[in-house]
């Protein structure tokens, strides 16, 4: 007995020294700093926005079928019964939540990049506008920092200015991903959604459109300031019809945020891009960024580079319910000059050399 009472006291002594032991090695060892712990706030808060993007649509669906299945199909149910009776609230202006635009997070996703906002001219609250948002890029982070987010002061810079930002009609179809959404402010690009807000809203909506769309998408790449924009009048003919002015707006180092495999006009993998795209309205780009553990890595989250969106002058519209082709490709000329001159008058302020050129397909 007296042997196994010492063996176990013996035992406990070599225990709390080595508890001892490790507690002095870890009050030891450096504790992250500030800087640190604000790296980290800012890669979650862009992980979280790229997943959500991403994945949140097709999870939800599935998730939602296989509750068919299961005790909880009630939930799937219910949840259909609701996306039925609220089908027509993306056409009408959606359901934006001001305090999902002052979420915190979106400070941390801002400072990632980081994200700027300048502005070139006032806009005033008596009339509606359409922002007209290039280039593309992958996926649209400087639009959608700017314009639906607060972190950037687009409410501060602009007062009585209600910002919307539109995206592809199918992602409003898709279960809970669609109330994630309009609770940010965005909407189906689709003539109803955006005639409603210039319409039937009041003034002081700016509805901005990423007029490049898929098709730009596909010629995303560091260094290429190519737009896809000459055959794309369909917001001029909106603009005109409600009386809304042209806004151009520019986002330096978009298209810095990823690396893309761009395939050659002519290949058969640039035909299934394109075919697909016109099929399903979005692009499948191949394109990679960092990884989560390292810049040095590979994955799906953007590189940290700086974005500037310069909001430049408005066109003044005015409203012609139906205007001709000749009125169209007017003002959409001038629209083309104006963006032109916003590009040149800060091109070297952001990134870009003297000899850049902005290329207009």
């Amino acid at each position: 007995m007296k042997t196994i009472i010492a063996a176990c006291s013996q035992n406990l002594s070599g225990n709390r020294a080595s508890i001892q032991t490790a507690l002095r090695t870890l009050l030891a060892a450096p504790w992250p700093s500030q800087r640190d712990v604000r790296s980290w706030l800012q890669l979650l808060s862009v992980l979280q926005w790229v997943l959500s993007f991403l994945l949140l649509g097709t999870v939800s669906l599935l998730l939602l079928i296989y509750l068919v299945f299961t005790s909880f199909w009630p939930i799937s149910a219910l949840y259909l019964a609701w996306i039925i009776f609220d089908w027509d609230t993306p056409e009408k202006g959606g359901r934006r939540l001001p305090c999902l635009r002052r979420w915190p997070v979106w400070r941390h996703f801002r400072d990632y990049f980081p994200v700027k906002l300048v502005k070139t001219h006032d806009l005033s609250p008596s009339h509606n506008y359409i922002i007209g948002s290039h280039p593309h890029g992958i996926l649209c982070v400087g639009a959608f920092c700017n314009f639906i987010t607060g972190s950037t002061g687009f409410g501060e810079m602009f007062p009585g200015i209600r910002p919307f930002l539109t995206t592809l009609a199918g992602n409003f179809r898709l279960p809970v991903f669609r109330e994630y959404l309009m609770s940010g402010g965005l909407c189906p690009v689709t003539r109803r959604a955006i005639g409603y807000l210039l319409s039937k809203n009041g003034t002081g909506n700016a509805v901005a459109i990423v007029i490049g769309g898929a098709a730009e998408s596909l010629s995303c790449r560091p260094g290429v300031t190519t737009l896809i924009l000459k055959n794309r009048k369909g917001f001029v003919r909106m603009a005109l019809q409600h009386g809304a002015y042209l806004v151009p707006s520019f986002s330096f180092g978009e298209n810095d945020l990823f690396r893309q495999v761009v395939f050659e006009e002519g290949s058969w993998m640039r035909s299934i891009q394109q075919r697909f795209q016109k099929m399903m309205g979005f692009a499948p780009c191949v394109f990679y960024g960092r990884g989560l553990t390292s810049v040095q890595s590979r994955g799906f989250l953007p590189y940290a580079r700086p974005i500037t969106t310069v909001v430049g002058e408005p066109v003044a519209v005015p409203k012609i319910e139906d205007p001709s082709c000749e009125t169209v490709d007017m003002y959409h000329e001038r629209y083309v000059r104006s963006l032109l001159k916003l590009f040149n008058e800060n091109k070297t302020k952001y990134g870009l050399s003297e000899t850049d050129e902005l290329h207009i397909l």
